[in-house]
């Protein structure tokens, strides 16, 4: 839900794309770098998002991540037991054992 903080950033995120007419494009692209973002809007419709670099790469990450979300909910709908190997299985076929892996410290993002 917006409240009223997020409703002026989006208020004051607006530009008109005649201000890139004026040649303002430098001063606009400051602003950008400031804010993170902004919308412009041609005949009172937005027509464009501009986004700084690093808003740009969050941005399609969540995207990817949602998509590899979908795709891993898709196939735990449509696995069947036997789509599994056990640990154990994959241990032997490896020649681990718990010894090996008592030490090893393992981080999961």
């Amino acid at each position: 839900m917006l409240n009223a903080g997020s409703i002026s950033n989006v208020l004051h995120s607006i530009i008109p794309i005649s201000r890139f007419n004026k040649g303002e494009a430098n001063k606009i692209f400051e602003e950008v770098a400031q804010s993170g973002y902004k919308i412009v809007v041609k005949n009172n419709k937005p027509t464009c998002v501009l986004l700084t670099p690093d808003n740009y790469e969050q941005l399609m990450g969540i995207v990817e991540e949602h998509y590899l979300f979908l795709e891993a909910e898709k196939r735990m709908k449509n696995a069947k037991d036997s789509d599994f190997i056990s640990s154990e299985t994959v241990m032997n076929s490896l020649n681990i054992t718990e010894k090996d892996l008592a030490d090893v410290e393992v981080e999961i993002e």
